[in-house]
């Protein structure tokens, strides 16, 4: 026998190995994409439903944020309007006490005189009380210097017995309320005598600087 007529070994020609490797591979291929596709299908639901999440939570936010924001606007209001409550309340019982001392008869005597200023300087010193504890206090002004910040010059005097821009007189008390002015006070201040001063006549000046001239 002839080596062309011996029978060549058995299997499958390598084309063949290679178009089923091939095929093979490509069916490996086709299983896994529709788990890919899957895959991203469901991550990109997964993604929608967080966006949704979060854009929810963020309408809730901005809505709680605007309800915060009136409801400070409400506070404000009520606290502009009804700031002064408790010193207004503090000086009802003083308005109480000045009407009280109106109602009394009094008569065209010293006595009946007397007990209207006692009262009167009482309540003075009641309602004075009650702006002490809000920190308004009086400026004290007299025989001191003059300053700018908390006083208001209306009138100047001749004083010897006073330094320069020294407070004489107050027309109206000044007040501070926790150390910041509320109003200044109107005061008269002091200011040296005018020394008038000696002061020669032209014609004395030219007498002085006369020069004789002889003619001759």
């Amino acid at each position: 026998m002839s080596k062309r007529e011996r029978k060549r070994p058995s299997g499958k020609p390598a084309e063949t190995k290679v178009a089923e490797k091939l095929e093979g591979d490509s069916s490996e291929k086709a299983k896994k994409r529709p788990v890919e596709e899957e895959s991203l299908e469901e991550r990109l639901k997964a993604a929608e439903a967080k966006a949704k999440e979060n854009y929810d939570r963020f309408l809730r936010i901005s809505a709680e944020f605007e309800n915060y924001k009136k409801r400070m606007e409400r506070e404000m209001n009520d606290f502009r309007r009804f700031a002064n409550e408790s010193l207004v309340k503090d000086i009802l019982p003083i308005v109480d006490n000045l009407e009280r001392a109106l109602e009394i008869p009094h008569e065209n005597n010293e006595k009946s005189f007397d007990g209207m200023l006692e009262g009167v300087q009482m309540t003075l010193k009641g309602l004075l009380s009650s702006l002490e504890k809000f920190g308004v206090v009086p400026i004290e002004s007299l025989d001191k210097a003059f300053d700018p910040n908390f006083h208001q010059s209306v009138a100047q005097e001749e004083s010897k017995g006073h330094p320069d821009n020294t407070v004489l007189r107050e027309f109206q008390k000044g007040y501070t309320m926790k150390d910041r002015l509320l109003r200044p006070t109107m005061v008269v201040v002091s200011k040296k005598p005018d020394s008038k001063p000696k002061v020669k006549s032209d014609d004395t000046e030219e007498s002085e600087h006369k020069i004789d001239v002889t003619v001759q």
